[in-house]
């Protein structure tokens, strides 16, 4: 008898668990499992588990929380039911190999503070909604196949840190109102096809260190107002159409070494300045 109350005590508690992810968020997990082929990912889910207990999800407060399956063999396509995990504040599905458009449904993960996408396959435009992600401060999406423009949209994420869009096929400009991004860190747009003039609104993020724009086709000067950024510690923009072959420059106070250079417009001298 004591046996028998000890096994259904076990099966309540058991219940109970599962009861404590809501069937809309676990059936969100399991579409994703299912349309990245997770019986085939590095590390897979037994989904007869608890979602404790699935490799690469936290849980707070009977709510997913965190998603990290880089480098799992995910293939296929990101579902719209993504969308549902609405108390996701991290999702990193970098170095795998999914592909198809990223599904507008994003926009409705508010809590999400980093979405790293990288290293994929993904095509198609960056969808304008991700500007609605108001607490994101770290945005990767380099290394995809990624088409059209930077939405202006973006320009709103007044918190992000990190704007990572490199090695795509964006086109178009930097749009002017970059300088919204006040707290922006790192920059980087390398090798895409973009073009236009650099914009002199760059020179208001008094924060960013890094910023990455060659291999492109950008034209004009280089602003002298980047002298403004002492912060920047990484400046590459080299492979472009600009006036004035620069070099790249790496170091304590780059600005003062870009401003050497426009200084001298037939300066061609390679300069490696390395950290302390």
């Amino acid at each position: 008898m004591k046996t028998l109350k000890l096994i259904i005590a076990c099966l309540f508690v058991s219940a109970y668990s599962f009861a404590n992810i809501s069937s809309t968020e676990k059936d969100a997990l399991l579409a994703l499992y299912n349309s990245t082929n997770g019986d085939k990912w590095n590390v897979t889910w037994d989904i007869t588990t608890d979602v404790n207990t699935w490799h690469g999800i936290q849980v707070e407060n009977n709510e997913i929380v965190e998603i990290n399956l880089q480098f799992n063999n995910l293939q296929g396509t990101l579902p719209t039911e993504i969308g549902n995990l609405t108390s996701l504040r991290k999702m990193n599905l970098g170095f795998n190999k999914l592909t198809g458009q990223l599904p507008t449904t994003l926009q409705n993960l508010k809590e999400l503070k980093s979405l790293e996408l990288f290293m994929n396959g993904f095509e198609g435009n960056i969808p304008s909604e991700l500007g609605s992600l108001k607490n994101l401060e770290s945005l990767k999406l380099y290394s995809n196949r990624l088409s059209g423009t930077i939405p202006e949209s973006l320009m709103e994420l007044t918190n992000l840190k990190e704007l990572l869009l490199g090695s795509n096929f964006l086109t178009g400009t930097i749009p002017n109102q970059i300088y919204a991004l006040s707290k922006l860190e790192k920059l980087s747009l390398m090798d895409n096809k973009m073009e236009g003039e650099i914009p002199v609104e760059l020179a208001q993020l008094e924060n960013l260190q890094e910023l990455l724009l060659s291999t492109n086709q950008f034209t004009g000067d280089l602003p002298s107002e980047f002298m403004s950024l002492t912060n920047l510690n990484t400046i590459m923009v080299s492979d472009n159409n600009l006036n004035t072959d620069f070099t790249t420059f790496s170091g304590n106070n780059p600005p003062d070494l870009i401003f050497l250079e426009l200084q001298n417009q037939n300066a061609t001298a390679t300069m490696d300045i390395e950290k302390e």
